[in-house]
């Protein structure tokens, strides 16, 4: 059976376990320990020195990357496919993910560094929040846009194009910013969250242990016992939102964390 190294909070964990569901190939989850403080070691490590969820496990291969492991799984597990059938719709889904995975992501996480990790407070808190709803609301009409007519970003049937989609208007929805009412990305992100797939994946955070969620993480934050990765995308967001002090606070005080080296 497959192993998935997840965390039921994680966006690019969700995307894989919805993908899962959709082809019906059974996997069991683990959450490995050590993710906050970037101190997680043992099988999980090995399996990906980036120490990152989520990670797939099937038999003697290891995947990282929700991208890539995505792919590994349309090749190995090609029933149902999830891709479009033409290159061009393939490419076109391809590009709706890779800007979920990079660009979108970042502001969600943004939000979430001032709403539970309580990066930043009063008017600094304030502006970069309405950074974040200016910059929502541009996706939001870029994705109405990608979605043109179609019922599924994918096309005619649920698939890829909408998977990496679900999580991140989720969460987005969850900070109080959810798509504009009456809008067909409105209509979609309905039926999408109306999917088995994806109420089982949702149904898992509704299912986690209190003390296994966002409880006085804030602390943990100030106490040096929790590290965000500021990789990439997520240092771009919060620098060009106005963020910058929210950085060097954390560098000064060692509660933020980069990618680790390979070795």
């Amino acid at each position: 059976m497959i192993t998935l190294y997840d965390h039921p909070l994680s966006p690019y964990g969700q995307k894989v376990k919805i993908a899962l569901r959709e082809k019906a190939v059974a996997f069991e989850t683990v959450s490995p320990g050590g993710l906050g403080a970037g101190g997680a070691q043992g099988a999980f490590a090995e399996a990906n020195p980036r120490t990152e969820v989520p990670t797939l496990v099937d038999g003697d291969l290891a995947v990282f990357d929700s991208t890539v492991i995505l792919e590994y799984l349309e090749d190995a597990y090609p029933t149902p496919p999830l891709l479009p059938a033409s290159a061009a719709e393939k490419a076109r889904v391809r590009i709706i993910e890779e800007v979920m995975d990079t660009h979108f992501e970042a502001i969600n996480w943004g939000l979430s560094e001032l709403r539970w990790f309580k990066r930043a407070e009063g008017d600094a808190a304030k502006a970069i929040e309405q950074a974040a709803g200016r910059q929502l609301d541009g996706f939001f009409a870029w994705l109405e846009r990608q979605l043109e007519r179609r019922e599924w970003f994918n096309g005619a049937a649920f698939g890829w194009g909408d998977l990496a989609v679900v999580p991140f208007l989720n969460g987005s929805a969850g900070h109080g910013h959810p798509p504009p009412q009456g809008s067909r990305l409105a209509d979609w992100l309905a039926r999408a969250n109306a999917r088995p797939s994806v109420v089982d994946t949702v149904a898992e955070i509704a299912a986690m242990p209190r003390t296994a969620g966002m409880t006085n993480v804030a602390e943990l934050v100030e106490q040096g016992l929790f590290k965000r990765e500021y990789r990439d995308h997520r240092l771009e967001w919060m620098i060009k939102s106005g963020g910058i002090e929210v950085v060097l606070k954390g560098l000064e005080r060692g509660n933020i964390r980069f990618s680790p080296s390979f070795r």
